[in-house]
């Protein structure tokens, strides 16, 4: 599998459309601060995922909502706790998503997934994705969480990849295109949340995946930076 060309991809906010479900299970429970809470729940992510020992995403999504709602003074009834986690089965995903896959798949790229999730709720997830992929790492296997590097590692052991015959694909510039150049890999910013992040560690960034193709086809031409 060395010599294979290969894409990684985050799955959640790059594929599928994690910020509109997300955000739609936290109507009963914030109502027209939804937004609001969906926010401080990124912040809690963040410093949760980052903590001294690994915990399954499942807990992240319990115990960062609930920070979350402390913050804002919202007040979270005990069955409004899981929220995040009963909302996942309706995560969808973004339809510009599966012609620009396709075509990268017939075009000779071998595809596979990086993602900061359990695999039951990955699981879920993979019966709506509109390829098949690969390869799949998943947070509960290397028992870490991006912007950590332990996702990129493992995928490089598993499959030989190196910078050479490896572009990453993301949304998340913090959980995906700042680790992705530490580790020296070439990366195409699918920026839909227009954040605002200076766009040069990656390669070229775009604001929808049905123009992924052609970019990645001139993100391929460029030669990787050496690592000092």
């Amino acid at each position: 599998m060395a010599d294979d060309r290969w894409l990684t991809f985050d799955c959640y906010g790059t594929i599928a459309d994690w910020s509109a479900c997300m955000r739609e299970a936290l109507r009963p429970v914030a109502g027209p601060r939804a937004a609001d809470l969906l926010t401080a729940y990124h912040q809690a992510e963040l410093a949760l995922e980052a903590g001294p020992s690994w915990r399954p995403y499942r807990d992240i999504l319990t115990a960062g909502l609930a920070a979350a709602a402390r913050r804002l003074g919202i007040a979270l009834a005990a069955e409004q706790a899981g929220a995040l986690v009963a909302g996942w089965p309706d995560m969808t995903v973004f339809d510009d998503t599966g012609l620009a896959l396709g075509d990268l798949a017939s075009a000779g790229w071998r595809l596979a997934i990086l993602t900061n999730c359990d695999e039951d709720l990955f699981g879920m997830t993979a019966k709506r994705l509109p390829v098949p992929f690969d390869v799949v790492v998943t947070a509960q296997q290397v028992r870490s969480y991006k912007p950590d590097l332990g996702h990129f590692r493992r995928f490089a052991d598993m499959t030989g990849a190196t910078p050479a015959n490896w572009i990453h694909v993301a949304n998340s510039w913090v959980h995906d295109i700042l680790p992705a150049a530490r580790m020296g890999l070439r990366s195409v910013w699918v920026d839909r949340d227009l954040t605002g992040h200076p766009a040069k560690l990656a390669e070229r960034r775009i604001t929808t995946m049905r123009r992924l193709p052609e970019t990645v086809a001139d993100v391929s031409a460029v030669t990787p930076w050496p690592l000092p």
